[in-house]
């Protein structure tokens, strides 16, 4: 009974979003091949920046909110692409390659800072992505065409400077997705795009093995212990949100290849939240997540995000409920996820003190 009420506990988030999702696609009359697809798709573009959490996890960091800087360096990287007319493959690599110092430093940034609020890194990640998408704004929506050159005037609002609200991306869109066609039974499979997340994922599998992700696991299971074996506290802490930041703006670059456009003031604000919603939806938590946890929590997130305008729409006749609900769920899982996790570690806490007093035992009936 203990062993099922605990697996109860361990995945009430996965549990309830099961339920919701088995209620809501037959109310929602959505075809069976159209979800598949579109979960196919979602996997293929989204996979890579869920990764991106798990190392600052790993070493103790939480949910890293600052993985929303990478994002915008992705984006930066794309913004020129465009402005150069490079396309095509060349461009995807190009636009990485531009990311990639930017998406170091902001790391860099954001662990040292991180560092400075050791216990309340979810909350600095959060704030100093609100902080740092106001610097972001004043690049693209100011420096770009005056300070900085751009030579496409069609990506300049008609002042003459400043980034266009929307800027299609015709010369790189879903070339990732399209570079090895495969179709199986009318679906479209973006084949080299799940090679490179599976690849991602060899790579964090294989750095959990070696020194330094042996630093990171020991950090983040206790950070005074692993200071006095010798172990660089500080330095494996933004080292962590350095690759995680990296990572994030390669995955807003696959990201946005697949949609094809760039909302340059809105893109990257929302990356944060659903990929660490989706996460946390498949079962992770604060302290622990695996690739399997990454996996589950797209598939369950993006259904009920497909789902719920149209289950909305035939329940009560408002897709715009459905829509609210989307919103409500990518927030709500979050703080769901959190209180357990408070609530168990309490708990937790609670039964570690009844059994050093010898009363564990006891409520089982032994002698105390």
């Amino acid at each position: 009974m203990n062993s099922v009420r605990k697996f109860l506990i361990d995945n009430a988030v996965v549990i309830l979003f099961i339920v919701l999702i088995a209620f809501a696609i037959p109310v929602s009359k959505l075809p069976a091949k159209f979800l598949l697809q579109e979960i196919l798709m979602r996997l293929g573009r989204n996979t890579f920046l869920v990764l991106a959490l798990l190392l600052p996890i790993m070493a103790g960091m939480g949910l890293n909110f600052g993985m929303v800087l990478g994002a915008m360096a992705g984006q930066l990287g794309l913004i020129f692409i465009s402005d150069w007319g490079v396309v095509g493959i060349p461009g995807i690599l190009l636009a990485m390659i531009i990311s990639l110092p930017i998406s170091i430093f902001l790391g860099w940034l954001c662990g040292s800072i991180m560092n400075l609020a050791k216990g309340r890194e979810m909350v600095t990640g959060f704030i100093l992505a609100f902080f740092m998408n106001g610097l972001y704004m004043m690049i693209v929506l100011y420096a770009m065409g005056s300070l900085i050159p751009i030579l496409n005037s069609e990506l300049l609002l008609s002042r003459g400077y400043g980034i266009r609200n929307v800027i299609g991306l015709d010369g790189v869109r879903q070339c990732l997705d399209n570079l090895i066609p495969l179709r199986i039974a009318g679906l479209k499979i973006p084949v080299f795009s799940y090679l490179i997340t599976a690849a991602a994922a060899a790579l964090l599998i294989w750095f959990r093995k070696t020194k330094m992700g042996q630093d990171m696991r020991a950090v983040g299971q206790d950070r005074a212990v692993s200071g006095a074996a010798g172990i660089p506290v500080e330095r494996t802490r933004i080292l962590a949100i350095m690759i995680s930041t990296v990572l994030a703006g390669i995955g807003q670059i696959i990201f946005l290849q697949n949609l094809g456009t760039i909302n340059t003031t809105s893109s990257h604000e929302q990356i944060g939240m659903f990929s660490i919603a989706a996460l946390l939806i498949g079962g992770a938590s604060v302290t622990k997540a695996s690739i399997p946890n990454v996996i589950v929590g797209i598939i369950l997130f993006h259904l009920l995000f497909l789902v719920s305008p149209m289950a909305g729409k035939n329940l009560i006749g408002s897709g715009m409920l459905g829509e609210y609900f989307r919103q409500f769920v990518s927030y709500g899982v979050i703080a769901l996820a959190l209180v357990l996790y408070e609530w168990k570690r309490v708990t937790q806490e609670n039964a570690a003190r009844a059994t050093l007093r010898g009363e564990a035992p006891a409520a089982k009936g032994g002698v105390a």
